[in-house]
């Protein structure tokens, strides 16, 4: 029978993939031609593209993907790529609605002719104001109104001079006051006053007031006649100064009209800022009376005077773009999507208009591209609704957030809503993806194209092509030092170590990029001018450095025997099992006590861990298939009369993963046989319930892990990991374990079932069963059949004792 020891062990060659610098046909980066292409994501470009040629509603891009893996800059370039060649969009202001003041109307018009309509409104305005006062101080306007007032002042005087000549021929004089017209009565020639009217005969007085009461007839007739006059004498008045402004403005406006005649809304408009001044000439008047030149430079543009309902509000300018708009917005909150309306602070409350509106970046990106982060759109809060409400309804509309939620209605303004066409880019995980797409109902009709950015990249001559054009790239872009033959094939290496497979390359080129930098800084100060090897060497191991305070703590600690973790002997129950902190920038292995006890009992076989809600489901499920395989290796023919307790020992934090589940496996199986396992030996690896060893994470980490663990206390040949078969290509181990490998003093053997992992920690064969169903007997499993016998046996015994003769003691077999 083949030593395993021997025939598991992983050669040397196969713990890291290297590349021989001799191979590659360049002297530096500097060679190479730097590439702009996004490299390694021919998945998410292709769909990119895609997304960014259909026109088709809901057609927006959602990039998933993991920070760093060039999400954005791809988007960016693809964009830049196809954005020139479009059409420039329309420009959008908001004008003053003289129907509705509270519903400002937007109007469009063609790129650059949005500032050229505010400056040609405002030079028109000013020249409206000048047309008005000049019209109303010239010569011609006075004789009008001169004419006009002396015509109507001869009706007034005939008026008066008939009533006059009325009242006389009934024996009263007229006279004129501010209390209006009095009438006094005359006798003999002479006024009577009112003392004296008194003493008159009877019959005189009666005849003097029948008199009086035709003339105060005749005064009230002649009043109402006069009012008639006058009110008809206003309205020419007005007709001749709304004639006069018109005759005056209309030259400025006909000339603005045929400026933008090609927009009937803006024409329109003209129409109705003419009818408004004609409307208005007084405040023009007024404000020329004040000494207030009025030009529209001049008012204070807060203010909310005449001139401020004629200006024009500028929000959305393309004048300056080259085709379509392309929007990065940092800060997508609700305001900035969407747009937001100011206040004003005025005495005793808050003002707006027209004016006060601000544009979002839904109108500055409209016709063309806006990106967005997933996670900083959907943690401001209502900006992910607002956003989804503008792209289902293709509008945006401005509303400030407090009026959907004040118990007070309050007056503000309604802008007309601005129509939409916009291509809208996602940035996120894939986690978040898939929760959007699950719980929220309009996420799959709104991003239906998923541009999936995946982690690594095949390691073949091609894409280490485009990895060391990415390089030089980068080192000219940011004014490094280019990289030798040596250094080149590092950053390589490291790349595949960063993915954990030696036939993969890291797509996270963020991580490549700061070995860059810090490996010039470092060549550098040596003075040189190409980086080398060394360099790259120097940068991995100081970043790492500054990272690892965590894990030398451990290895102290381990070191102290604070944390007892024994690499010599060999003991009952108990393996060395390897698992992988992480802390975010930096994650390394920690080798950890499993230990297994067993007693006669129910088939109970329990997780500390789990019992005490420390560990995760992946765990619990791993846990739970020890069960399953012991129900199958030994539960066919013999009751599983056993309780057993499996641990983590000096393990406080949570535990999660199922790639102890194989060292827990080995763990019970010693405890069970009675057969001790070698301390120098570490495991990791799942288990299925057939006994199969399956693949795990972090092998690599797990591994160096404890080495570092042997090396500090002293190798000496004995020392190794054992790892699933299928983790071999996962392998990028650091150099000094190679070395160690490559002298004899560590070993890593890939196991492909329980019974080679056990045959190597306990040195004794698994066993096979033979023809009569039992397990040899100098094997383990033979000896853990043997003790699951006893365990049987000494349960019926304690069953069948006088003690429990009511059978409340009685055993089942339970698998938990």
């Amino acid at each position: 029978m083949a030593n395993p020891t021997t025939t598991l062990a992983v050669r040397a060659d196969d713990l890291r993939r290297l590349l021989p610098p001799e191979t590659l046909t360049f002297s530096t980066t500097a060679d190479i031609h730097p590439s702009r292409e996004t490299i390694g994501q021919p998945r998410a470009t292709s769909a990119i593209s895609f997304g960014l040629e259909v026109k088709s509603h809901g057609y927006n891009v959602f990039a998933a993907g993991t920070p760093g893996s060039g999400r954005e800059s791809t988007i960016v370039d693809a964009l830049v790529g196809v954005a020139p060649e479009m059409d420039r969009p329309d420009d959008w202001v908001y004008v003053f609605n003289f129907q509705d003041p509270d519903r400002p109307h937007a109007l469009r018009l063609p790129p650059g002719k949005g500032a050229r309509l505010v400056a040609e409104m405002a030079e028109g305005i000013s020249a409206v104001q000048r047309e008005i006062v000049r019209a109303f101080e010239s010569e011609e306007y006075d004789r009008q109104r001169r004419s006009l007032l002396e015509t109507i002042g001869t009706q007034r005087n005939g008026l008066f001079e008939a009533l006059g000549d009325f009242a006389r021929e009934h024996g009263f004089h007229l006279e004129l006051t501010p209390a209006g017209v009095i009438s006094i009565p005359i006798v003999d020639g002479k006024p009577v006053p009112p003392d004296q009217f008194a003493a008159l005969p009877d019959e005189t007085r009666v005849s003097i007031e029948e008199q009086g009461k035709e003339v105060q007839k005749e005064i009230a007739g002649t009043m109402r006649r006069v009012r008639l006059l006058d009110k008809e004498a206003a309205g020419e008045i007005a007709r001749l100064d709304r004639s006069v402004t018109l005759f005056a403005v209309n030259p400025v406006f006909t000339e603005l009209k045929e400026q933008f005649e090609a927009e009937p809304q803006v024409v329109m408009h003209f129409d109705q800022v003419r009818d408004d001044v004609a409307s208005h000439y007084q405040e023009f008047l007024q404000m020329q009376a004040q000494e207030q030149p009025g030009s529209m430079m001049d008012v204070d543009r807060n203010a909310p005077g005449i001139l401020a309902r004629y200006e024009v509000n500028l929000v959305v300018d393309n004048s300056e773009t080259d085709g379509a708009p392309i929007i990065i917005e940092r800060h997508p909150t609700y305001y900035n999507l969407i747009g937001r309306i100011n206040y004003r602070m005025t005495p005793g409350m808050m003002i707006t208009d027209f004016r006060q509106i601000k544009p979002g970046a839904l109108h500055r990106a409209n016709g063309g591209f806006l990106v967005l982060h997933a996670s900083e759109v959907l943690t401001q809060p209502f900006a992910w609704a607002a956003l989804k409400r503008s792209l289902l309804y293709r509008e945006v509309q401005i509303e400030n957030m407090g009026e959907q939620y004040s118990t007070v209605p309050a007056a503000t303004l309604r802008p007309e809503s601005i129509p939409l066409d916009i291509k809208v880019v996602l940035i996120g995980a894939r986690e978040t993806y898939r929760l959007l797409y699950a719980f929220d109902e309009d996420f799959e009709e709104l991003f239906k194209v998923k541009a999936d950015f995946a982690p690594d990249m095949p390691w073949d001559d091609a894409n280490v092509g485009q990895y060391l054009a990415f390089v030089s790239r980068y080192v000219r872009d940011n004014d490094l030092l280019h990289l030798d033959r040596g250094a080149a094939a590092r950053v390589v290496e490291f790349g595949a170590r960063l993915q954990d497979h030696q036939q993969k390359l890291s797509t996270r080129l963020i991580n490549v990029a700061d070995v860059l930098t810090e490996a010039t800084h470092w060549a550098r100060k040596d003075d040189r001018h190409v980086v080398q090897a060394a360099d790259i060497d120097t940068a991995i191991r100081l970043k790492e450095y500054r990272s690892n305070f965590v894990e030398e703590r451990f290895q102290e600690l381990i070191a102290e025997g604070t944390i007892d973790i024994e690499t010599h002997g060999e003991q009952v129950g108990q393996v060395n099992g390897l698992a992988v902190i992480s802390l975010g920038d930096y994650a390394f292995g920690r080798p950890s006590r499993i230990s297994a006890r067993v007693s006669v009992g129910s088939g109970k076989i329990e997780s500390i861990e789990r019992a005490i809600k420390l560990s995760g489901p992946i765990h619990s499920k791993g846990f739970m298939i020890l069960s399953g395989y012991l129900a199958g290796q030994y539960g066919q023919t013999v009751p599983l009369a056993v309780n057993a307790s499996i641990t983590f020992e000096q393990s406080y934090d949570g535990v999660e993963g199922d790639s102890a589940s194989s060292a827990e496996l080995y763990a019970l199986l010693s405890a069970l046989a009675d057969i001790p396992v070698r301390q120098e030996i570490a495991v990791t690896g799942a288990v299925d319930q057939n006994g199969r060893i399956r693949a795990v994470g972090g092998v690599t980490r797990k591994i160096e892990g404890f080495f570092d663990v042997c090396k500090a206390r002293g190798l000496d040949g004995s020392h190794g990991v054992i790892i699933p078969a299928t983790n071999v290509r996962h392998l990028m181990l650091s150099q000094h374990v190679v070395e160690a490998v490559q002298q004899g003093m560590f070993t890593i053997w890939a196991a492909e079932t329980a019974d080679q992992g056990i045959e190597l920690l306990t040195g004794m064969p698994a066993g096979e069963r033979l023809a009569d169903g039992s397990y040899p007997e100098d094997t383990v499993h033979g000896r853990v059949e043997r003790s699951l016998q006893r365990y049987a046996e000494a349960s019926r015994a304690f069953s069948a004792s006088p003690d429990d003769a009511d059978g409340s003691s009685q055993v089942t077999s339970e698998l938990m």
